[in-house]
């Protein structure tokens, strides 16, 4: 099975690939030199998706760049030596080589996408947590938490040329092969947490047939179909380097994006480059939804915007969360989740209905002989004039559900604003 995701070309010749290693270090045989223009951005990292991740609710509403950070723009040069020292010296699990390629990948990072990098590591602040507790339970390396930033470039919304999605770029079957559900009203690749599980999940699989840490970078790219192709026609050799000419060519490149992007994302004080500020969110909590519910009426009850409740819930492609169908995940800040609770069953309520309700209760009365007209009026005066009053720990939901009325319909008659009420208090129910 093969998942499609980011293009990153090196064009190469053949030529001069069959007649050189990469790993070669002596006089007769060294690294290939490359120009600027034979390398090709990662689509993830492509203008238009920095420009996308810039429209999304979280990065708006919670990150700055700072004015007072004090940078010349201009970006240093270091002899390859140095660019070693500091590979060998991060805290990873995967080997983290130096070469011709993997440095003009490091130029590129901290040169013409300096201001890509540094909104890339505002945004870090974000997702990290995320990515690092899910490799964690998978007990794979944490660097790999650095794999979206080369294929989304940290955008939740990103979605390829070939149709790979969120932040880790699933393929439709490869996500549902890992749990991930994807129809007309749900994706969940576009779940930051689950597609995070799935990912690691799907890192550990390859890594079970592969071995090698670079060769699960490589197959996670092109699938691990190439790369045992690659591994036979170079011999049965598993090693990334020794089946580099026989790779995709966006596979050339992927691994030693890779390797750039770990260097770009620690080093990137000694490139001058100001990361964007951040001010993390409050806290949210989680409902475990069993009935359909749509955006705007929790938007109504729960003191939400739906541009947030949007951008905490992404998986949802519409304002229906249909948990009828299956158990559906709502994520909310602590205060709106409380208040979702407090609403109760009012809160599923289809409006359609409540309208048909109401004319239905009008209409009857109508085809009553004139002395039935008078006793229904009479009862009706009697039984809207009932007061309750409010018990030590009572919400409106409970009150609601206790009269057989809604959470909506209390407000109403009460005038009551928000969903706070106290004990000893009175309140008609109808």
């Amino acid at each position: 099975m093969i998942m499609k995701y980011t293009k990153i070309l090196l064009s190469v010749s053949m030529t001069l690939l069959c007649s050189i290693s990469l790993y070669a270090q002596n006089d007769d045989e060294n690294p290939p030199t490359l120009n600027d223009e034979e390398i090709t951005l990662p689509e993830g990292m492509q203008t238009q998706e920095i420009d996308s991740l810039l429209k999304e609710w979280n990065i708006k509403n919670y990150l700055q760049f700072d004015d007072s950070c004090e940078t010349t723009g201009e970006n240093p040069v270091y002899e390859p030596e140095e660019y070693v020292r500091r590979l060998d010296h991060l805290p990873n699990v995967i080997d983290m080589p130096y070469n011709d390629v993997i440095r003009k990948y490091i130029d590129m990072y901290s040169g013409r996408l300096r201001r890509s990098v540094s909104i890339i590591l505002g945004a870090s602040n974000f997702y990290n947590p995320i990515f690092e507790q899910a490799l964690e339970s998978y007990q794979i390396p944490l660097e790999l938490k650095y794999l979206p930033v080369i294929e989304s470039a940290l955008n939740p919304g990103a979605t390829s040329r070939a149709g790979a999605v969120g932040l880790w770029q699933f393929m439709i079957t490869t996500g549902k092969q890992y749990g991930l559900e994807v129809t007309s009203l749900v994706d969940e690749r576009r779940d930051p947490i689950k597609a995070s599980y799935a990912a690691a999940h799907y890192l550990k699989d390859l890594y079970d047939i592969f071995g090698d840490w670079t060769l699960v970078i490589a197959s996670y790219n092109c699938g691990p179909n190439n790369v045992n192709k690659a591994i036979k026609r170079a011999g049965g050799v598993k090693d990334y380097w020794a089946i580099y000419n026989y790779l995709p060519k966006e596979t050339q490149g992927y691994v030693p994006a890779f390797v750039a992007a770990n260097y770009i994302m620690n080093y990137y004080c000694d490139h001058d480059i100001c990361p964007v500020n951040t001010t993390l969110p409050q806290g949210t909590d989680t409902l475990l939804l069993d009935r359909d519910v749509r955006m705007e009426q929790i938007v109504n009850t729960c003191n939400i915007t739906l541009e947030e409740l949007k951008a905490l819930n992404p998986q949802y492609r519409t304002t229906l969360i249909p948990g009828s169908s299956r158990p559906c995940i709502l994520r909310m800040p602590t205060e709106s989740v409380n208040a979702f609770l407090e609403a109760g069953d009012s809160i599923y309520v289809n409006k359609k209905e409540e309208v048909a309700v109401t004319k239905i209760e009008v209409e009857t009365p109508k085809v009553q002989s004139t002395t039935r007209k008078s006793k229904s009026k009479s009862k009706a005066r009697t039984s809207s004039s009932r007061t309750i009053t409010v018990r030590s720990g009572d919400s409106l939901g409970a009150i609601a559900k206790r009269n057989h009325t809604t959470v909506a319909k209390l407000k109403k008659l009460n005038g009551i604003k928000g969903t706070t009420i106290r004990s000893g208090q009175k309140i008609k129910v109808r």
